[in-house]
């Protein structure tokens, strides 16, 4: 009977470090094969494999379309493209976002769930929000083992801690006992009991793949939600599978509930912003009419420009008091560019790969 031989690694803010820290202590003969979504910028090229390479044994390399699995193998996601697991082999693919990140957590555990069953192992490192709780739950929905970050331990906790309290997790470890953990269950058989592929998954992993099947149907997996998707402003579809509140659009586009929350908060701002600008652009418009009825000796008429002016500013000041005053939140934006700009110092040797 084959091991834990399918292990699936999501990391996002902080997650370089973190998973330099997990391959160096991975044996370089490991009787399984290693497969990492990490959040960064779909902009420009990524040093991970590098990194990875240099910090312990096991190859990296990113992840090319149709190319066979290998034990003793690191895959990792490119640059705004999803790594998804098949039989035998692994599929990159640039589908619809996922939690608003391409690639996306969920999408490389969901369809390796539905591969490999109870084989699969999912782990969840250090990261802002919650990508990858709905692809955890899905690999033990299958029979396989759930291995989450201690959140003390990682940098970002959010991602960790929102595995923990909607998963039953199997192992919750710091990073530097994870490696041990991943090696002794690689060589130990893995128990058959997967359950049944439901409806649900199926579809969501067709849609990963943009597969024209699922695509083109009607219906979809759910329940109208009455939100529209930031993503592209179509109507969302809400899941409630083993009470883990998920969205997902017409075409695909899927959100947790907090990660849907991050971008209407973000939407929000942006709205702010633009209310702002266009209340500033009426009172310079009418202070200018002012002046210029003013030298023209219409003063009544100045006048009601000049009311107008006074209160697009008093709104302006309190939408900018709002803005001023509103908490910074977790936006992927932000965990992106941090994790790109860590990447690029490690790239050209600014930093050292086990540096904490």
């Amino acid at each position: 009977m084959p091991g834990h031989d399918m292990i699936v690694v999501g990391a996002s803010a902080g997650g370089v470090e973190t998973l330099s820290n997990l391959v160096r202590g991975l044996p370089e003969e490991l009787p399984a094969a290693v497969f990492v979504v990490l959040h960064v910028s779909p902009h420009g090229a990524s040093a991970l494999p590098q990194i990875l390479s240099r910090a312990g044994a096991l190859p990296a390399a990113h992840a090319m379309d149709g190319e066979e699995i290998e034990y003793g193998r690191i895959y990792i996601a490119p640059p705004d493209q999803h790594l998804l697991v098949k039989p035998g082999r692994v599929r990159v693919v640039r589908g619809p976002r996922e939690n608003g990140s391409r690639p996306a957590v969920d999408p490389l555990f969901r369809t390796a769930a539905r591969a490999y069953g109870g084989r699969v192992i999912g782990v969840v490192l250090s990261g802002a929000l919650d990508d990858g709780t709905a692809g955890l739950q899905a690999i033990k929905r299958r029979g396989g083992i759930a291995v989450v970050q201690d959140p003390a331990d990682a940098l970002y906790p959010g991602m960790p801690r929102s595995a923990l309290d909607q998963v039953a997790v199997d192992h919750v470890l710091p990073i530097a006992e994870i490696p041990a953990l991943l090696a002794r269950l690689a060589h130990e058989a893995a128990a058959d009991r997967k359950a049944a592929v439901s409806g649900e998954m199926e579809m969501e992993t067709d849609m990963a793949e943009l597969e024209m099947d699922a695509m083109q149907q009607h219906q979809r997996p759910g329940n109208p939600a009455g939100f529209g998707c930031p993503e592209c402003g179509g109507a969302l579809w809400e899941l409630t599978e083993d009470e883990l509140m998920r969205f997902r659009c017409r075409v695909g586009h899927a959100w947790s509930a907090g990660t849907l929350l991050a971008a209407q908060s973000d939407a929000l701002e942006v709205a702010l912003w633009t209310a702002l600008r266009a209340l500033e652009e009426s009172a310079a418009l009418s202070d200018r009419l002012v002046t210029r009825l003013r030298e023209r000796g219409r003063n009544g008429a100045a006048e009601r420009f000049e009311a107008q002016a006074r209160e697009a500013s008093q709104r302006a000041a309190l939408i900018r008091t709002v803005l001023l005053q509103g908490e910074p939140g977790d936006r992927t934006e932000v965990v992106e560019m941090e994790e790109e700009r860590e990447l690029t110092a490690k790239a050209k040797g600014m930093m050292p790969v086990d540096s904490t």
